[in-house]
């Protein structure tokens, strides 16, 4: 039986360890994308956060997710070598990979607290996948080793984004009422993603005619401005993201993507 979300968390698992192993002391040491932590870091949280969900089979989080154990984690593994922390997150993955193996299809749709409030843990696994994602560009981005930027995992990692597009299209763009704009990712992930405001911002299938505005970018910088990893002027300048109709609509679009971080 396969399930989607485990199937990407572990090409997830493959393309992070592979990744990791390649390391130099050096580069372990780079400070990531994510303002809070070098590669190291991103390694450590990673594995703290499956540490947490390890033996916690799906429908044991109903009311919270214990977050505080993955600070536990850290703190038990912020002192070891670059090789102990690699055998360590190993071992760690080892045992997730393990138990996810054994979870159904009907376990996946028992209800779940998650990240973004009572989902289920399907829902749960794919939030794991898109944190993975970025995280893992988080680190192959400023050591200039780009990788995994396609395929079902990365696709994934963007559905969570593009649910959240009323909510960065309404409120962090402030598109006007009876607007509406296209998102063109060009690759390495394509897609056409449209949004309409109609009293509201919202998702639509399609469009009447052409949007008002069209904003076109590579699915990965996509992703990373909208979890606020790098900066608009940047992607502008070298034309990861750029926009066609309404000028001033899509400048301001390229300039607030960021929802999360």
């Amino acid at each position: 039986m396969s399930i989607a979300e485990i199937d990407n968390l572990n090409a997830c698992f493959d393309s992070v360890d592979a990744l990791l192993s390649e390391l130099s002391d050096d580069q372990w040491a780079v400070q990531s994308y994510c303002p809070d932590w070098d590669v190291r870091g991103v390694a450590m949280h990673l594995a703290a956060v499956e540490a947490m969900l390890a033996g916690e089979a799906p429908g044991s989080f109903t009311d919270s997710v214990p977050f505080n154990k993955v600070a536990d984690y850290v703190g038990s593994v912020a002192d070891l070598s670059n090789a102990d922390l690699l055998a360590a997150y190993r071992t760690t993955i080892a045992d997730r990979r393990t138990e996810l193996a054994t979870y159904t299809a009907e376990q996946m749709e028992l209800p779940s607290m998650t990240p973004v409030g009572p989902q289920s843990y399907g829902r749960f696994m794919a939030i794991r996948v898109f944190d993975y994602w970025v995280h893992e560009q988080d680190i192959r981005g400023p050591l200039g080793m780009p990788g995994h930027e396609s395929g079902p995992a990365a696709a994934m990692a963007l559905n969570e984004i593009e649910i959240s597009l009323p909510y960065i299209v309404g409120k962090k763009i402030g598109l006007p009422d009876g607007k509406s704009l296209t998102f063109e990712l060009t690759g390495p992930v394509e897609r056409s993603m449209h949004v309409k405001v109609d009293g509201r911002a919202g998702n639509v299938e399609s469009l009447d005619g052409p949007a008002d505005v069209v904003v076109t970018a590579n699915s990965t910088a996509f992703a990373l401005l909208a979890c606020g990893r790098i900066d608009p002027q940047g992607a502008i300048d070298d034309g990861r993201i750029s926009w066609s109709g309404d000028a001033e609509l899509g400048e301001k679009a390229a300039r607030n993507l960021r929802f999360t971080m």
